[in-house]
């Protein structure tokens, strides 16, 4: 408005800038900025013509606005006030109402007085629905009490307003204020991802609408999500694998995994997507490159491998490759409860019968052997994984389980005199290395352990077979 004498220009930057604050509740400033220009430029339709847009707008100062279009009508010429197809149908109307008495030709002065009557009630009834919107919006509008972006986090209160808004300006259904009001949101609730997953959810269920789909993943991936929360990236790469661009979704999982390479949720997601792209070997074989990389601790490498025996076990079907991954690699994963938990479920969801019940119960009884074996973890974990067996010989027990219902109670949640579970720990000169041990070796020698030192009993030549351990 200052610096440059090309109205057209300015004009244009104005319209931007309507698209973008325009239906906010507090836009006033704005729009009598737009008004003022206009008013320096002496262009009084072009004045008239912008309030005949706000009058429509629900927002703080609404009645303002109102009052001024009504003293400009009176001004105007009558056929700036409507289109001309309305226009026409006012004058139909008064020349209808007016036949019953003579139909004699009336002055035009008395015809137009006539229509910008009615011209003038049906913009109070625009002024009513305005005044209407306005208040069912204020109920909203008076709980917000940050409207800009900040690091710090929303009130509790603050969210679920939000919330609410967002529920009721999508049931107005009103494509444009709706999304206004998300990106309302979003400068606000940036750091939040559950408001970019709403508006990315909602804007999907708009037909043709998957660019600006994409647009609404890219900005939350890119610059506001922080990266130690990958599931908005995640949920990108799912929709782009959806479009049918896989490589993409490919690269997303890798530079999500480049910042956190101890991210399990990612590396299971990405081996997912390879299953579903290129079958079970391109899943294990990403298992197998993370569990061989120099960056992931070995407690996130324990929960891969369990990933990995569940693909084997509920997508090939095989029950005993699974369990022989498990078997195979409690040595090294026997300090994650994780290791633990996955291999007890594992066993435990086998089906049984009355040929298969002491096989099955023998399996089990295994499993909590090597834990009293091999495993570090703390006491107070082992007595809570025990509940479990305890629950097993309960309600799966053959004849003779409570004779081992009674030990286990006694040994494991007896006093200190009778509690095997600190006898039983590891020693230094009875057991196998731990991976702690193979890890601190390494480190030793300025290396990381190797995948077939993880795995010790896989053939090397079998590092690109179609199944571990065969």
């Amino acid at each position: 408005m200052e610096t440059n004498h090309n109205p057209d220009l300015v004009r244009e930057l104005f319209e931007r800038a309507a698209t973008s604050v325009g239906l906010d509740f507090l836009a006033h400033p704005f729009w009598d900025r737009y008004i003022e220009y206009e008013e320096r430029q002496e262009a009084q339709d072009k004045i008239f013509a912008i309030l005949q847009r706000v009058i429509h707008i629900p927002m703080h100062q609404y009645a303002r606005y109102y009052e001024r279009f009504r003293q400009l009508a009176h001004s105007r010429p009558i056929k700036e006030l409507v289109s001309a197809e309305a226009l026409a149908g006012y004058r139909s109307e008064v020349e209808t109402e007016t036949a019953p008495y003579g139909g004699l030709a009336r002055p035009e002065l008395e015809v137009e007085r006539d229509i910008r009557a009615k011209i003038d009630s049906m913009y109070y009834e625009i002024f009513q629905q305005t005044q209407e919107e306005t208040t069912k919006r204020w109920t909203y509008e008076s709980e917000l009490k940050r409207p800009y972006f900040h690091v710090t986090e929303l009130d509790h209160s603050q969210l679920i307003n939000w919330r609410k808004y967002l529920d009721f300006e999508e049931s107005e259904g009103d494509f444009a204020r709706i999304t206004f009001l998300y990106e309302r949101c979003l400068v606000t609730c940036a750091l939040y991802d559950e408001f970019w997953f709403r508006y990315a959810r909602w804007m999907s269920a708009q037909p043709g609408k998957e660019e600006e789909v994409r647009h609404i993943y890219m900005r939350a991936a890119t610059i506001f999500v922080p990266i130690s929360r990958p599931g908005i990236r995640l949920q990108l790469a799912y929709f782009e694998e959806s479009t049918g661009r896989v490589d993409v979704a490919r690269d997303i999982h890798e530079a999500v995994l480049m910042h956190l390479p101890d991210s399990v949720e990612t590396i299971v997601s990405w081996a997912n997507l390879e299953r579903r792209q290129k079958g079970l070997d391109a899943a294990i074989e990403v298992y197998k490159a993370q569990i061989d990389s120099p960056s992931i601790n070995i407690f996130t490498k324990a929960v891969l491998v369990t990933e990995w025996a569940l693909l084997l076990w509920k997508v090939k079907g095989s029950v005993d490759e699974a369990r022989t991954v498990f078997s195979k690699n409690v040595q090294w994963y026997a300090d994650s409860r994780h290791f633990w938990q996955q291999w007890i479920k594992f066993e435990l969801e086998q089906p049984t019968n009355a040929e298969l019940e002491a096989q099955h119960g023998e399996r089990v009884k295994h499993i909590f052997d090597e834990l009293l074996a091999k495993s570090r973890i703390s006491t107070a974990t082992k007595k809570d994984l025990f509940l479990t067996y305890l629950h097993y010989l309960q309600g799966r027990g053959t004849k003779e389980a409570m004779k081992q219902f009674l030990t286990i109670d006694r040994e494991i949640y007896g006093p200190a005199s009778l509690c095997v579970l600190d006898k039983s720990a590891l020693k230094e000169n009875g057991t196998a290395k731990t991976p702690l041990d193979e890890e601190t070796k390494a480190k030793a020698e300025g290396r990381h352990p190797t995948y077939y030192e993880y795995f010790p009993d896989e053939p090397e030549s079998t590092a690109t077979g179609t199944a571990p351990f065969q």
